[in-house]
């Protein structure tokens, strides 16, 4: 899950569930269930720094989102490769690796899903959360204010590193993964292989605007939805912006823009897509 899926999941969030008190918690009896809530030492204890509590509000921090509770302290969610958020009811039985349900008390529940493990639920203080290494590398969010022009040509500069991996480094810059890093470089012009402190001023303002404008586009679709369907929505819905890739997962297909067939290249473990003719 990248940043628009993750982005996406806060909003539906903030508009279905703050302000939701919760009545319950359960966490499955499995050692797939204590693996997701890894940082309690038990499931009662977990449960316990929640029931009873309103969730306030919700936030993003990278690929990170965080629930306030009405006592101060926040629950934390990370959905690693296939976590994922699911509104449900008692009337529809919690779907296979299921792990956590939160039910409130003004009806309905709010279902932690992860079939591969890799993601994880805890609750941290505020002074917990500020010291959690996790969130305090973060990197400079594309959606945030101070993501500006000047900062990002100084950053890019700063780093002389081929363009793809860097994307990729969350230290470097937040919530980009294996799609949106391709679907980036493509819309802005530039190989995967292109050395950071070698772009021009003009080359980076097309990165720096196809960042932002694959970002909102992929929100505004609501995710990308791939054929292994890890990514729905809090209601189970598939995003759409499957359908408007021009690079990713396309290999042999002619190019949207040019018709060259697309190639692949393996970089940082990854299978990177690109158009040969239009990336430079």
């Amino acid at each position: 899950m990248e940043l628009p899926e993750v982005e996406v999941l806060r909003r539906d969030l903030e508009r279905d569930v703050a302000g939701r008190k919760i009545r319950a918690v359960e966490v499955k009896s499995s050692r797939n269930a204590m693996r997701a809530i890894r940082r309690h030492r038990t499931r009662k204890e977990f449960a316990a720094r929640l029931v009873g509590h309103k969730i306030t509000r919700v936030e993003r921090r990278g690929k990170y989102l965080l629930l306030t509770l009405d006592g101060g302290d926040v629950l934390v969610a990370h959905f690693g490769m296939s976590g994922r958020f699911l509104r449900g009811t008692g009337r529809v039985a919690p779907v296979q690796h299921t792990h956590v349900v939160i039910t409130f008390q003004q009806g309905g529940d709010l279902r932690f899903i992860d079939p591969r493990t890799f993601g994880e639920l805890f609750v941290a203080s505020p002074d917990e959360l500020g010291k959690l290494k996790e969130l305090q590398h973060v990197a400079i969010d594309p959606l945030d204010q101070v993501f500006t022009w000047p900062t990002f040509q100084y950053l890019l500069a700063e780093r002389a590193s081929k363009l793809k991996p860097l994307l990729l480094d969350q230290r470097f810059i937040s919530g980009l993964g294996n799609i949106y890093s391709d679907e980036v470089l493509f819309a802005a012009g530039l190989r995967y292989d292109r050395m950071s402190d070698t772009l021009s001023s003009q080359e980076v303002r097309r990165l720096y605007r196809a960042i932002q404008e694959v970002l909102q586009e992929a929100i505004k679709a609501r995710g990308t939805t791939l054929d292994d369907e890890a990514y729905v929505d809090l209601y189970g819905k598939p995003g759409a912006y499957q359908l408007e890739l021009k690079v990713y997962g396309r290999a042999g297909q002619p190019c949207r823009r040019c018709r060259t067939p697309i190639e692949t290249v393996r970089i940082s473990q990854r299978t990177s897509y690109f158009c040969p003719q239009c990336q430079s």
